[in-house]
């Protein structure tokens, strides 16, 4: 089993799931997008280079949110043309552009698209479900759809990604704070090294979700330390703006998952060797009723 996690900017773990090793993880993702269970519409997912399939790309699309992976190896993404009969129409990139999108399927295949898509946001049919009978046929027409638009929005999100330094920067933030959280994790599920031990899944899900709990209470009671010491007038004109985007309430420096000791270092121990009858001694008291025994 594997637990997906999906974390907001501000370092707060809002959807959490158990997932087998072989689910998609398109369809994780997809369902921690919709069913996060907050308020707060979700605008785009951040995710690393393996989040970056093509059917991700166009399921996100029609759900109405963007998928920003971190390309590890932009040098292999290939560019769709969108038109035929322009070969020369980017010089520059030749070297990357491949076949035109096929936007003829898309326009005979939307309304089905919508219709899929509209099952995962009504939850009249899991993502996991759909994308199971899709990939069982990969020769499926609407299927076959959702990768032409897949392939549009992924040449979009590339030529965006190669040109936009801010847009890098965003995606690197994001999946930084993920890191975070994962560190704050192995460090609240500290007992038996953080592993789940048991092969029950009701018991695996209330490890995830006390886990859950333990991290946002943590993140509650940092966000009031926070407020409490930048609420004093002293710090009103220290920080400067890039210190304070660097602010997080993700921070486990204070915790002590195996307590506190605390060590007197002015007092010493008492090593005066004690008094301890031997033997004989013993039983010379037990002989005679008329002694009393000294206890050390």
């Amino acid at each position: 089993m594997l637990i997906c996690w999906h974390v907001e900017k501000k370092s707060l773990a809002i959807h959490s799931q158990l997932i087998n090793c072989t689910a998609s993880e398109v369809a994780a993702m997809v369902e921690g997008a919709m069913r996060h269970g907050t308020t707060m519409d979700v605008e785009a997912n951040y995710t690393d280079s393996h989040g970056q399939s093509e059917i991700g790309f166009g399921i996100t699309r029609l759900l109405n949110f963007d998928l920003l992976p971190r390309i590890k190896r932009i040098n292999k993404v290939k560019l769709y043309r969108p038109v035929a009969g322009e070969v020369d129409a980017y010089p520059r990139l030749a070297a990357a552009l491949t076949r035109p999108i096929r936007w003829e399927l898309i326009a005979q295949q939307y309304d089905q698209m919508i219709k899929y898509a509209t099952a995962i946001r009504t939850r009249t049919a899991s993502t996991e479900a759909i994308l199971r009978r899709f990939t069982r046929n990969a020769s499926h027409p609407t299927y076959a759809a959702m990768l032409e638009v897949a392939r549009a929005q992924k040449t979009i999100f590339g030529v965006r990604y190669l040109r936009l330094r801010d847009l890098q920067r965003e995606i690197e933030e994001g999946l930084n704070v993920m890191e975070s959280s994962n560190g704050a994790n192995s460090v609240i599920a500290y007992g038996k090294g953080g592993e789940i031990a048991s092969n029950r899944r009701d018991e695996q899900e209330m490890f995830v979700l006390c886990l859950r709990i333990l991290q946002s209470a943590l993140v509650y009671v940092n966000t009031r330390m926070l407020q409490d010491v930048l609420g004093e007038p002293e710090w009103a004109d220290l920080l400067t703006p890039a210190d304070r985007r660097g602010l997080t309430p993700l921070f486990w420096s204070h915790v002590r998952p195996y307590g506190e000791v605390n060590l007197d270092m002015e007092a010493r121990l008492n090593l005066t060797p004690g008094r301890v009858p031997g033997p004989r001694a013993t039983a010379a008291l037990l002989a005679e009723p008329g002694t009393t025994a000294e206890r050390v």
